[in-house]
């Protein structure tokens, strides 16, 4: 078969040049992060937690707390699925499950204290906004039923009965997947059983040299499948690739390409493959090319369809962590699989591999498999299994005799978590103040101190597998103070971190020009216009506390009009430990960076301020979007751009591995800000290190700064009409709180200390409900691993 058009496989954009000594930094900072990739083996195989990045900026519930305690404590053995919202990887090594739920504290007081909760802020890397719940959450929690599965091998040994015919109750397909129609992440393989079945997978040993793809943590239901076959030969190294095919969710070919070996050919397996020598011949494209086109084509959500896919993945010499196999869906009994060509003609009524045809089409197969997983999905694995059990799997249904009498019903079993776990001969605890809760008065402590929970709690001589703590004190403290007065002078002070002054500035200077001036550094909230009666200044909002940032980096030392700007922060009391604040979240944010492209007239305002020649370039507000004269030569406006995920990975994938691109986009317009997710802390840095190489290419880039989740809470704060900024200072109450908040964070370090390794460590700060609104509050989660 003839290659496809130079049109398929070329990519045909120019790269962006960055300079030899960044590339030296980051072979550097590579070979530094190899050295360190045995040790990293181990906690990659450990439990750990994620939030879904399309629920990050979203609030969670009670409800959403509980799908996840129900599922890391049960997980699909007991039939749980996994939360709609997170995802918990190698949820069987989780060894316990701990809750602490600290009364009155709300997300404002987590910020406002930020510095003080040393332990809360290092030790918890994943955190989501959390709204207060109208009714007890250790009530709802122990409250909570676990939902009665739909696996007929759980059905079975937990209820003793099942409606199912005789003949699926052991169907190989209904034990695996069960009898209800599922979303597509149903059928993802599992990280575990990737390994257990050795396919290419980051950090096992025989994959060392295998290239990743741009892949995110967790997929979704609404995720796109992408189907992939490939064809290899025989040489002296063995099997290797000759022909790729990938097809996208709607069947079309998004890649065919002919590969060539890089070792003498023995046998083309023509018979099989469709490859003659005289194909290749003409052959250019090496192994390596196809993997970039790969990593290029597919999305980071994307979901690899094949039959036997961990073949072609080995061939392709590719790691893709999110993989549907249809000989895994399709299964037979005692790990038998079929044929493709076995599965499309009885499901699909299609004949691929024909008699005729001279080898394998692998576009045609990569077809069949992606349209076999769209049906199975659709049709569910129950109504798979009844449409083709006879011309697939060869055996009818067996049909109950209506004489036979029906079997005993087994007494109903109670599907409270707490029953559910203690059936499992797993130990359940409560701890806290005197509340109406579904347990046991045996398995509850009634304590009315921090104190007392925390030292009761330590004492026991074994930790419980799920235990649920109560801290109140904090809570009678805070209603002497005014909580939603409280929550207004933190959205202050945050929105101080946001906010530069800039001058003095030329006479005359217009918000408008201002405006035009700013907006290279981020998207801007609110210009203030401040003139005095000699100069003009200006204060200065972002949207975002890296806009601020990227401004006083940038901007500061502006020369206009022979005068020199200043750019700062504001100083007030309640901002003298702004610059630690911001370095304890660049410590919190140590894989994420921070992006602008410029357009033509932003790139020339940033570089306003650089020596042409040894002269200054003096310029007006107003001059930095026309066309500029340097050295006697006019500089045209370039067209503008338009930023993507893929122009954005091609850039600073040159530093390391990027594992993920959000755009963040403005209302109406073209997204030029982005957020940056390396692989490991070494990309980020060789980025930072080369800023001004980026800096050429129209790229401002600046350390991330804003907590992932921060947006969310942002958007439902109150306008802060009543407190000014300019009043704002540190009052007795002030401090005071920021003690107990002290004392506080060193009693949950203790309790952390106390949990057993693989332990889920959930701390809650319940948030507040009010008549002046809702407080939001705040939800932090670690798996405790290895010391």
């Amino acid at each position: 078969m003839e290659p496809l058009s130079a049109e398929v496989t070329c990519n045909g954009r120019k790269r962006k040049r960055i300079s030899p000594a960044a590339h030296e930094e980051v072979k550097r900072l590579k070979t530094e992060e190899g050295e360190e990739t045995l040790e990293s083996e181990h906690s990659s195989r450990s439990p750990r937690i994620s939030v879904l990045p399309d629920r990050l900026q979203q609030p969670i519930t009670a409800n959403d707390l509980t799908e996840l305690l129900h599922y890391a404590a049960l997980g699909k053995t007991a039939g749980v699925e996994q939360p709609s919202w997170c995802r918990l990887h190698h949820q069987k090594k989780v060894k316990a499950v701990n809750v602490v739920m600290i009364e009155g504290l709300s997300q404002s007081h987590f910020y406002k204290h930020y510095l003080t909760l040393q332990h809360l802020r290092t030790n918890y890397s994943t955190r989501v906004t959390f709204t207060p719940s109208p009714t007890d959450l250790a009530s709802g929690i122990f409250s909570s039923e676990v939902p009665e599965s739909d696996d007929p091998s759980v059905s079975q040994r937990h209820n003793g009965s099942s409606d199912l015919p005789k003949g699926l109750r052991v169907h190989p397909v209904i034990t695996k997947f069960g009898t209800k129609r599922k979303g597509l992440t149903a059928y993802v393989l599992p990280e575990d059983e990737m390994v257990k079945k050795h396919w290419p997978v980051k950090g096992m040993p025989d994959f060392q040299d295998f290239v990743c793809t741009n892949s995110v943590d967790c997929v979704t239901d609404s995720s796109p499948l992408y189907g992939l076959d490939c064809e290899m030969c025989l040489t002296e190294k063995g099997n290797e690739l000759t022909r790729v095919s990938m097809v996208d969710s709607d069947g079309k070919c998004v890649l065919d390409e002919l590969v060539k070996p890089p070792n003498r050919i023995l046998n083309y397996l023509t018979r099989f493959s469709g490859i003659t020598a005289a194909m290749l011949r003409p052959i250019t494209t090496t192994l390596r090319n196809v993997q970039t086109r790969l990593k290029t084509l597919l999305p980071s959500d994307a979901v690899l369809v094949g039959h036997s896919l961990n073949n072609d993945l080995v061939a392709l010499k590719l790691i893709h962590p999110h993989v549907i196999d249809t000989s895994l869906l399709y299964r037979r009994a005692f790990g038998q699989r079929f044929k493709l060509k076995v599965i499309t003609e009885s499901v699909l009524n299609r004949q691929i591999q024909t008699e005729e045809k001279m080898g394998h089409n692998p576009i045609e197969d990569a077809l069949a498999a992606l349209e076999l997983a769209q049906y199975f999905i659709k049709k569910g694995p129950r109504q798979v299994v009844e449409l083709h059990i006879q011309e697939l799997w060869g055996y009818r249904i067996i049909e109950e005799p209506e004489d036979l009498a029906p079997a005993e019903p087994a007494p109903p079993q109670s599907h409270r978590f707490p029953d559910v776990l203690q059936r499992h001969g797993r130990s359940v605890a409560f701890l806290g103040k005197r509340s109406d809760i579904a347990l046991d008065l045996s398995n509850q402590q009634w304590l009315n101190s921090d104190k007392e929970v925390s030292a009761s709690f330590r004492r026991q001589t074994r930790c419980p597998f799920l235990s649920v703590l109560q801290l109140p004190s904090l809570s009678s403290h805070l209603k002497k103070s005014f909580p939603h007065l409280e929550h207004q002078r933190v959205c202050a002070h945050l929105r101080d971190l946001c906010v530069v002054l800039a001058g003095p500035l030329p006479t005359g200077s217009s918000e408008q020009e201002v405006r035009r001036l700013f907006r290279c550094c981020g998207p801007l909230r609110n210009i203030k216009m401040l003139n005095t009666t000699v100069r003009v200044h200006a204060e200065v909002e972002f949207e975002l506390l890296e806009g601020a940032e990227l401004a006083v980096r940038t901007l500061n030392g502006l020369n206009m009009q022979g005068q020199s700007i200043k750019v700062q922060r504001p100083v007030y009391e309640s901002m003298l430990d702004a610059d630690l604040t911001l370095d304890a979240l660049v410590c919190d944010n140590n894989t994420h960076l921070y992006a602008v492209e410029l357009n033509p007239s932003m790139a020339d305002s940033v570089h306003i301020s650089k020596r042409v020649n040894g002269h200054s370039l003096n310029a007006k507000c107003s001059d930095v979007a026309s066309v500029k004269k340097v050295n006697g030569r006019h500089s045209q406006p370039k067209k503008k751009s338009k930023l993507s995920e893929e122009t954005v990975r091609e850039t600073f994938g040159l530093f390391g591995s990027v594992e993920r691109v959000a755009l963040l986009q403005q209302s109406g317009k073209h997204a030029r800000h982005a957020s940056i997710r390396f692989e490991s802390s070494e990309g980020k840095r060789a980025a930072l290190g080369s800023s001004e190489d980026l800096r050429k290419e129209n790229y401002l880039v600046c350390p991330s700064l804003t907590p992932h989740h921060l947006p969310s809470w942002t958007a439902v704060t109150t306008p802060t009409t009543s407190v000014e900024r300019s009043h704002m200072h540190i009052s007795s109450q002030d401090q005071e709180m920021d003690l107990l908040m002290g004392k506080l964070d060193r009693r949950l370090q203790k309790l952390f200390r106390y949990l057993p390794e693989g332990t889920l460590s959930v701390v809650v700060l319940l948030g507040h409900t009010s008549d002046h609104g809702l407080l939001p509050g705040l939800c932090l989660m670690e798996i405790k691993q290895k010391s």
